[in-house]
């Protein structure tokens, strides 16, 4: 990974409280894993940075190196690495990511949670 890529993640995971790196944007996903996360938080009234790995190669293997985690999306929560589109999903169901909100402070709207565990349970 360059420096610059490093720079870069390291400023954006951590100026901002929630970020998804992802393949497209939030309004745009252009994968179906990055659609299911951004969904998710999209639905849940999450406020996030997006940041388009399609954009820039450097990022795009940069995210990679960061996390040590091998595909994309990912989620980070405060400037932890949370997971990709398998465990947020399975958080999600589980209730943990609205435990993960809470716990970070993190405004998202609980009855969007709810209805998302009763339309999946």
């Amino acid at each position: 990974m360059t420096e610059d890529a490093k720079t870069r993640i390291e400023d954006t995971v951590k100026t901002n409280e929630v970020v998804l790196y992802m393949k497209g944007t939030k309004s745009m996903p252009q994968c179906g894993f990055s659609s299911r996360v951004a969904g998710v938080l999209n639905y849940m009234g999450v406020e996030f940075k997006d940041v388009n790995v399609l954009a820039d190669d450097a990022i795009r293997q940069g995210i990679k190196d960061y996390s040590d985690w091998p595909t994309i999306p990912q989620l980070y929560v405060k400037g932890e690495f949370v997971g990709g589109c398998d465990i947020i999903t399975e958080m999600t169901l589980s209730g943990e990511l609205d435990q993960l909100f809470d716990e970070n402070g993190v405004a998202f709207d609980k009855q969007a949670a709810e209805k998302i565990r009763e339309a999946n349970g």
